[in-house]
Formats: structure tokens, C-alpha cells, sequence
């Protein structure tokens, strides 16, 4: 007998906090060796982390990886915080299961995205103290290289909140392959203090476009690029 649809949980529907929880702990013990046997990362710029302060953490957004390759990367304290929409990440009951367990996740209905539960929770989450890391995009860039236009929550959020915004790029997670590097850049903060909306969603765009590297594919056998690719979808 099918499973019944999974109702989409509200935004409260997981408390946020600063502290890492021991499920997420143990979730990055057990998935950073096994990233690091998959795929060969690099970064650069972690010395552009604030240290112990919290922020408005914006990226580019390729393929499934993006988020986990975030949360290996960044320390556990203060925690990342996604904003995601249940509909595309929580799958049935096992999704919402290890979501609940591991943390880290706000809900966000894309179709009510101005629900002020929304809103409430990640100043909430601000005022603790949480890293919240978005997607700008909203979606997933077509094409290694390349940004779409970027909403404008993440520079609301920032203003609001009176904290930086931190522009990381990835490159090399959308197409996935057994061992294929994967390249992760942080530039230096930038401090929305005294700024415009539009002027901090453009300036922010821009950052994040310079640090994305030219891209070109190496020839060769790629090993599980299907499979990969399209694990989690």
C-alpha cells in the first residue's frame, strides 16, 4: 500500500539553535570520510570565515552535493541553517526522520515563501546566534560557471539582522563523478551596515560570480557519473 503524502511542515517545525546537536555531529563523523573517499575537495579562503560570529552564509547551488559539501566545510558551531522546500528535499517519512535527528533545516514553502513564520524563524535564529545559509538562486544553476538572478531574502535577512554576508562558490558538482574535485571558494564578508536592499543583492551576486573559476571538463573515464549525479534525486 503507498505511503500517504507527507504533509509539508511548517517553518517552527524544527527549533534552531547555535549549538551543534549530537546527531549532527555523528552525521559529519560518518559522511566526511565518506565525501573525502568519493570526491577530492578543495577550498579556499577559509581564513574569510568570521570567527565565532554569526551570518548570512550565501552560495551557489549546482546538484545535491552543495549543501553537504557547506556543512563539511564550515565549523559545527555556530550551526548553518538551511532554508529548503520540503516538496524538493523531505521525500517521505525517512527524509523527515533524519532531517528532525540531524537539524539544521528551516522549512520554507515555496508557494507561501512570505509566511512571516518564515520570517520569525530565522530572526530568531539570527538573534541566537545560527549561521543561515541560502541558495539565492532558488534553483539549480544551469551550467558549471554561471548565476541566476538572485532573490532578495538572504539581504533582507542581513539588514534586518544587522549581520555580514559571507559569498561562497562551488564549482564541479553538477555533473558528479567517483573521485572528481570539487573546488569550494569563501570571500571576505561583507558588511550590511548602512546598505540598500538591491545594493547588497547585486554587490553580493557580484562577489560571488568573481569567485566562481573558469570551468572546462577534463577528458577521461568518469567513473559512476550517472549514478552520482543523480543520487538523491
Amino acid at each position: 500500500m503507498p505511503e500517504p503524502p507527507l504533509a509539508i511542515p511548517a517553518a517552527d517545525a524544527l527549533p534552531v539553535q547555535r549549538e551543534a546537536t549530537l546527531g549532527f555531529r555523528l552525521a559529519r563523523l560518518l559522511l566526511g570520510p565518506l565525501y573525502m573517499l568519493l570526491f577530492r575537495l578543495r577550498v579556499t579562503g577559509r581564513e574569510n570565515i568570521p570567527p565565532g560570529r554569526h551570518y548570512v552564509l550565501i552560495s551557489n547551488h549546482l546538484n545535491w552535493l552543495d549543501p553537504f559539501t557547506l556543512l563539511l566545510t564550515f565549523p559545527p558551531e555556530p550551526r548553518l541553517h538551511f532554508l529548503a522546500d520540503p516538496e524538493n528535499l523531505v521525500k517521505n517519512r525517512w527524509h523527515w526522520w533524519i532531517v528532525r535527528k540531524v537539524g539544521g533545516y528551516i522549512p520554507v514553502d515555496l508557494k507561501r515563501h512570505r509566511d512571516t513564520l518564515l520570517y520569525e524563524q530565522v530572526r530568531k535564529g539570527l538573534a541566537k546566534g545560527v549561521v543561515v545559509a541560502i541558495f539565492p538562486e532558488a534553483a539549480y544553476g544551469p551550467r558549471e560557471g554561471e548565476l541566476l538572478n538572485f532573490k532578495k531574502g538572504f539581504a533582507h535577512f542581513a539588514i534586518e539582522g544587522q549581520v555580514p554576508v559571507l559569498p561562497v562558490a562551488l564549482t564541479g558538482t553538477k555533473d558528479l563523478w567517483l573521485r572528481k574535485q570539487i573546488e569550494l571558494r569563501i570571500g571576505p564578508p561583507i558588511e550590511s551596515g548602512g546598505m540598500q536592499v538591491d545594493e547588497l543583492v547585486e554587490l553580493a551576486r557580484d562577489r560571488v560570480a568573481q569567485l566562481l573559476p573558469a570551468y572546462t571538463e577534463r577528458p577521461g573515464w568518469k567513473p559512476l557519473r550517472r549514478l552520482l549525479t543523480r543520487l538523491l534525486y
